[in-house]
């Protein structure tokens, strides 16, 4: 499965990517994960999370951030 980056859900979002890892870190964006692992933040995004706060199905989330890409 092919993974969603933080600038990609920003821009599928309309929001910043500093938005995106607040939001996460602090647990009030429920589209996936943040973990702080020495020092460090990593994140996982979930497609079908995201894809149901934008209120989209994720068939049109990959269609968008394949359009972002080209």
């Amino acid at each position: 499965m092919q993974k969603i980056t933080i600038i990609q859900a920003a821009k599928v979002m309309g929001c910043s990517d500093q938005f995106v890892r607040v939001g996460l870190q602090q647990q009030r964006l429920d589209i996936g994960d943040a973990v702080k692992m020495t020092g460090r933040w990593t994140y996982n995004i979930v497609p079908a999370k995201l894809a149901a706060r934008q209120g989209i199905t994720e068939e049109q989330l990959w269609e968008i951030i394949r359009q972002q890409a080209s």
